[in-house]
């Protein structure tokens, strides 16, 4: 009885329509690194092996790949993407789940959106008040160093600016 190899040489892997991850980073543009880390998280199957211990990834696998890239490319994040795929896999979904979750998504990014722009505001506003001579005195700095979190771009800095402890 011939025993049949359970792992292939990466020679024969590639004839059979195999990819190593170096080819499927290449033809996918997510990086090897990214492509590990995908598979530690269960985002995409664990790999074959060749007999040297290369994995091996099917056209199926990047074509996966490609879907997490384009999902993470619009900002899910990794949890919203595995839910994405199992979506995908179930060929007896409703599509409603899927708007769900992208008018969702689309929300967030939103709020998101609202809150860079209030930090955007703030920070042109600090700006405008900064001489940007040769003084030391800043307010930006004085802003950043205050009591109130300037992360909180709902405080408008010049009611940040009274709040401000007097400067040692």
């Amino acid at each position: 009885m011939v025993r049949q190899a359970v792992r292939p040489e990466l020679a024969d892997a590639r004839r059979q329509g195999f990819h190593n991850i170096g080819q499927a980073s290449a033809a996918t543009g997510v990086s090897a690194k990214m492509i590990r880390h995908y598979e530690s998280a269960g985002l995409i199957p664990r790999a074959g092996r060749t007999f040297a211990g290369y994995r091996l990834y099917a056209d199926a696998d990047l074509h996966r790949l490609r879907f997490i890239k384009r999902a993470r490319n619009l900002g899910f994040s990794m949890q919203q993407i595995a839910t994405l795929l199992a979506l995908w896999g179930d060929q007896h979904r409703a599509s409603a789940e899927v708007k769900k979750l992208a008018q969702a998504h689309a929300a967030e990014l939103g709020e998101k959106i609202g809150e860079l722009q209030a930090m955007q505001r703030t920070l042109l506003d600090l700006s405008r008040h900064c001489r940007g001579n040769q003084r030391p005195d800043c307010p930006i700095l004085d802003d950043l160093a205050s009591t109130i979190s300037p992360a909180d771009p709902r405080i408008p800095p010049r009611v940040a600016a009274r709040r401000l402890p007097p400067r040692q």
